[in-house]
């Protein structure tokens, strides 16, 4: 961490961290396309590198607490997203579990999570910490 010209503090992310981040965006996409294209096994193996990497990601910038919350959402973005996905591969995702319920709503739940870490940071932490500036450099 080091400051710029206002004395505020800067994050630099590591040339390693940002290659990492770039591969974890090829292996989202392998995913999603293998979703569109109903290419199972490669969708369901593309599932691990893109969680695990988004996990990494989130702990790294664990310091910074706007990084931290919007990282943790990806990764449960990522989770239901995933989920998802094997609902519909394995063709349980219209079971109905209760009423109009299906298999496919219990995606929710991360989703949602994601929404309510977004929302806990935007709505009390950074009205709350205003004097915490948090610039990153790429």
């Amino acid at each position: 961490m080091s400051k710029n010209g206002t004395g505020s503090p800067v994050y630099s992310i590591p040339l390693s961290f940002r290659k990492m981040e770039n591969m974890h965006i090829v292996f989202w996409l392998l995913k999603d396309i293998s979703w569109c294209m109903i290419w199972k096994p490669l969708g369901v193996a593309m599932i691990f590198p893109t969680l695990i990497i988004s996990i990494v990601i989130a702990w790294r910038t664990r310091q910074f607490m706007s990084e931290l919350c919007h990282n943790v959402a990806i990764s449960v973005w990522i989770s239901a997203n995933s989920y998802w996905m094997i609902s519909e591969f394995f063709h349980f995702d219209e079971h109905h579990i209760w009423g109009g319920i299906t298999y496919k709503h219990l995606a929710l739940i991360p989703f949602i999570t994601g929404l309510l870490i977004l929302m806990y940071f935007y709505l009390w932490w950074q009205p709350r910490n205003k004097e915490e500036t948090e610039i990153i450099e790429a």
